[in-house]
């Protein structure tokens, strides 16, 4: 018995401070950020709580950094690259993000304490922006902008009980059967005409309005 366990122990990846960030995540993409305490943290390292506190001083930190994490996943845009190319990959990749850990869409702008990432990537989208010609006003004005769009859409994306291509029709199913009354006739509209078409994807929405965007800055910028 005594040989296993000092196997088990071998075995075990030594403890860091990045192994707790990570775990910390794992726990947060699992269950939410609710399910994410010092306690399920620490078991879920197979710890005990005080071990955590040796790296990190309480969740506030642990926070900070899980979303550092988020943002050292998300693509930076070049700063000599063409400005509405660049934004657009940061655009895509921060979508794409946010999926994978959709508790963070909340916490993406709260922190008071940005890590090393999230500062990267901030200074990284101004310059961009600064660099295709951009003035500091209208830097500030199309950075909140796009992130108001992307997070928001990320959010509302999240949210909706389907997913993919022709998949709306099985959520709709029982909906439209509300419908009968003829009480709205411009719901019925869109259901039968746009959204229950073959092949709708919610998802192709996110291009039809970031390109909207996009060529608004456009105008602005000349």
């Amino acid at each position: 018995m005594a040989r296993g366990s000092t196997e088990d122990r071998v075995a075990r990846p030594r403890l860091s401070r990045e192994r707790v960030l990570r775990g910390a995540m794992a726990i947060a993409d699992e269950g939410g950020i609710d399910s994410l305490t010092i306690r399920s943290l620490a078991q879920g390292l197979g710890v005990k709580p005080m071990s955590v506190y040796y790296y990190v001083a309480n969740k506030d930190e642990i926070l900070d950094g899980i979303i550092d994490l988020v943002f050292s996943e998300i693509e930076l845009p070049a700063a000599g690259g063409d400005w509405r190319v660049e934004m657009r990959r940061r655009a895509d990749s921060t979508r794409t993000t946010l999926r994978s850990h959709p508790w963070a869409i909340g916490l993406m702008e709260s922190r008071t304490s940005p890590g090393p990432a999230t500062l990267r990537h901030h200074d990284a989208v101004i310059a961009t922006l600064r660099g295709a010609g951009f003035s500091q006003e209208l830097t500030a004005h199309a950075y909140a902008l796009i992130d108001s769009y992307v997070y928001g859409f990320a959010l509302q994306e999240i949210g909706l009980p389907f997913e993919g291509a022709d998949t709306v029709a099985d959520v709709a199913e029982p909906i439209m059967e509300q419908f009968a009354t003829g009480e709205y006739p411009h719901m019925v509209e869109m259901a039968t005409d746009y959204y229950l078409r073959p092949g709708y994807d919610f998802g192709d929405e996110f291009t039809w309005g970031l390109d909207l965007i996009l060529d608004a800055l456009v105008r602005r910028l000349g």
